[in-house]
């Protein structure tokens, strides 16, 4: 299967790219039901018994394909909304035959919220979202209550949320949000429901001045941008359904 261009050449995404044709229709029963709708991504890879990463907004693939090497018993899930860009991340996996990645174009936090299976994610990663710097579009945003919520369900015990961003207005933002959501005391739909806040570690493929090494942050740091992360926890204990 091909989609868009690569100086003159089709992108070829066979066996690495999937889309929202790949996934089965949402059921009419689905908010009584919401588990009638999950597809376990695990199952898209030849051992889908390792652990599974999540990466939101993978670009080009830059910070999956370095990470990827380094972690060869790991599966990883690169989404990606712009299909030029998952085209070109997906066909990159496939040259390069990085056989414990996959691409997925579609809406992320669609994925997350309706799609992804309690407790399967070991690391859910998310790297420069979009900041949706103007006020009316704030609602945009990645880092809402909502997706906090969800991002709880799908991490397992004891997994990890990682986040970097280059924005000051988007990061004032989230501190707003992680503020609410690392207290003990903090609740969601009536159930104790919090993160445990930790410093950010550089991933081992992350290069020299680099916080993680993709293709955004490369061209932010000629820019003499400043960078802002955080690593939420999800502690073991607390019931996410």
């Amino acid at each position: 299967m091909s989609f868009g261009l690569s100086r003159g050449k089709p992108l070829d995404i066979s066996g690495y790219g999937l889309t929202g044709d790949d996934l089965p229709p949402l059921p009419d029963d689905l908010l009584q039901h919401p588990e009638k709708a999950w597809v376990d991504p695990r199952a898209w890879f030849e051992h889908p018994e390792r652990p599974f990463e999540l990466e939101i907004g993978s670009g080009k693939g830059t910070f999956l394909a370095q990470q990827a090497g380094l972690q060869p018993e790991t599966n990883f899930l690169g989404i990606e909304w712009a299909r030029e860009f998952f085209s070109y991340a997906a066909d990159r996996m496939r040259r390069n035959r990085t056989e414990n990645v996959r691409m997925l174009h579609f809406d992320a936090s669609e994925f997350v919220r309706w799609r992804v299976p309690t407790g399967i994610v070991k690391v859910l990663h998310l790297y420069f979202a979009d900041p949706w710097p103007k006020p009316r579009h704030h609602k945009r945003r990645m880092v809402q209550d909502q997706f906090l919520a969800e991002a709880f369900r799908v991490i397992q015990p004891g997994g990890e949320l990682r986040i970097v961003t280059d924005h000051a207005g988007y990061w004032s933002w989230m501190e707003e949000h992680f503020a609410r959501w690392c207290d003990p005391a903090h609740q969601w739909q009536g159930k104790p429901m919090f993160y445990e806040r930790h410093d950010f570690e550089r991933p081992a493929s992350a290069g020299a001045g680099e916080v993680v090494g993709t293709n955004f942050e490369r061209k932010y740091i000629a820019e003499g941008r400043t960078f802002n992360a955080a690593i939420l926890v999800r502690p073991a204990g607390l019931d996410p359904a």
